[in-house]
């Protein structure tokens, strides 16, 4: 029997890993749980609270001095409606009020109520108390509002604890430690049986309940993958038909331009003057065409190729052997910084690659001698892919800095001037952008941006 190793647990760990949704969908989960249902909810129990409290004689058959508990559940009261008033306002009024800082005052209000239940739970019953009901609730309610898993098995755990907390108070207040006994297991188990199996209730409700968002969470990025995956496939589709027809359509006027200058030049064999006006329109035509040509038969090529899902540190590495094998000994220093959480990118790899490996050979020619790289990968707040690769080399001048992305503008000596502009249009492609920040003297930063979703929502 071989022994177990962490390996073995990886896939399970995959499974349970923390699936948080989009910042978008997390500020609806809050306004249409937290706002639009706990809080009238919420409302409604804390009139029956106050009823209860100072209206009804809720205290005369607990074993408790009626006076201890009364002034106890009055004080924590007081306190915890004062704090609920305060998030109810920041839930209607807090329109500014970032995801990060209303996850926290969700929690602190999640974790109040499971105290102000326990409290209410020790003083009707304990363990039997037929509020523990509300604990299931309470389960569920931070499942939705708290789908991070630390903050969501905190609150959910620590809800089951003070169940057990306030059934164990009641019992040792109230003396009776044969029930003690029995709840700890006794011979026969009669009381500890419902107990122990409420308790197990509370934590496979826990469990269940992350469990079910994780498996929703995954099926929803592997549904809007999909979506992505097919509207980019089939625009590279549509590019490359139009490609096509327009490609068909030029080479109608350049046959009929090929027979005119046969024609021409004919007529300069059998010694007619020939129009030299007539044949330089001509061939600026041709020269024209067969560059449109040229352009959009690049295009047609998108058709062909295969849209994946591309994980951005992996690509720049690629990239990183092939502009700077490691046989080649270029005297340049690469860094690269790629944030863990980069969202994967649905493009053709062929794509990917030409951009990075063009922007990496420019900045390695651009080196006279020793030279650094910087490169970073990062997401910005609506998870797109921000990819920055910055050198130290003699930079550019401002005026050229404006042309470069133009076809056939280069500073370089044999240069073709289709780099940089075949860069442009291959982020432009997928609805990204790219621009260059530099100075003679202080390096190049190029800052590309690739969005991972194209559907709009």
């Amino acid at each position: 029997m071989k022994p177990l190793r962490w390996s073995s647990f990886a896939p399970l760990l995959d499974l349970l890993k923390e699936t948080a949704p989009p910042s978008e969908q997390m500020a609806l989960r809050l306004k249409s749980m937290e706002r639009n249902v706990i809080l009238p909810v919420k409302g409604v129990f804390v009139l029956i609270i106050t009823y209860y409290l100072y209206f009804s004689s809720w205290f005369e058959d607990i074993s408790l001095p009626q006076t201890v508990a009364q002034q106890t559940i009055e004080r924590f009261f007081i306190i915890y409606l004062i704090i609920n008033f305060g998030v109810a306002g920041t839930l209607i009024f807090g329109r500014k009020v970032g995801s990060l800082v209303m996850q926290r005052i969700i929690f602190t209000a999640s974790f109040l109520d499971g105290l102000f239940l326990a409290a209410l739970t020790f003083t009707t019953g304990g363990f039997d108390s037929i509020l523990y009901w509300l604990f299931l609730g309470l389960i569920v309610r931070n499942a939705v509002s708290c789908p991070l898993a630390v903050p969501q098995l905190i609150l959910n755990f620590s809800a089951s604890l003070c169940y057990l907390a306030a059934g164990l108070l009641d019992v040792g207040i109230a003396g009776n430690f044969a029930d003690l006994q029995d709840t700890t297991g006794s011979q026969e188990g009669g009381a500890a049986e419902p107990f122990l199996l409420r308790l197990f209730l509370l934590w496979l409700l826990s469990i269940c309940c992350y469990g079910l968002q994780v498996l929703f969470e995954k099926q929803r990025r592997a549904s809007e993958e999909s979506q992505e995956f097919a509207v980019r496939q089939e625009q590279l589709r549509a590019a490359g038909r139009l490609a096509a027809k327009i490609a068909h359509q030029i080479k109608n006027p350049l046959g009929i331009i090929n027979n005119a200058a046969y024609s021409l030049q004919r007529a300069v064999q059998e010694g007619r003057p020939p129009n030299p006006q007539q044949i330089e329109i001509i061939r600026e035509e041709v020269e024209r065409a067969d560059q449109t040509i040229t352009k959009l038969m690049g295009y047609a090529q998108l058709a062909e190729g295969k849209v994946e899902r591309l994980n951005v540190a992996e690509e720049i590495d690629r990239a990183i052997d092939h502009a700077l094998p490691a046989a080649a000994k270029y005297p340049v220093i690469v860094r690269k910084e790629c944030a863990a959480d980069l969202p994967v990118l649905m493009m053709q790899r062929g794509h990917l690659s030409e951009v990075l490996v063009n922007l990496l050979q420019n900045a390695r020619e651009a080196f006279i001698g020793k030279g650094r790289i910087q490169i970073t990968a990062k997401a910005d707040e609506h998870q797109a892919v921000v990819i920055t690769i910055e050198d130290d080399g003699p930079g550019i001048a401002k005026l050229k800095l404006e042309k470069i992305f133009q076809p056939y503008f280069t500073t370089k000596e044999k240069g073709t001037g289709l780099g940089l502009s075949i860069v442009k249009n291959n982020i432009e492609l997928y609805g990204g952008s790219i621009h260059a920040e530099s100075e003679l003297g202080k390096g190049t930063r190029f800052i590309l941006l690739l969005p991972t979703r194209t559907i709009t929502k």
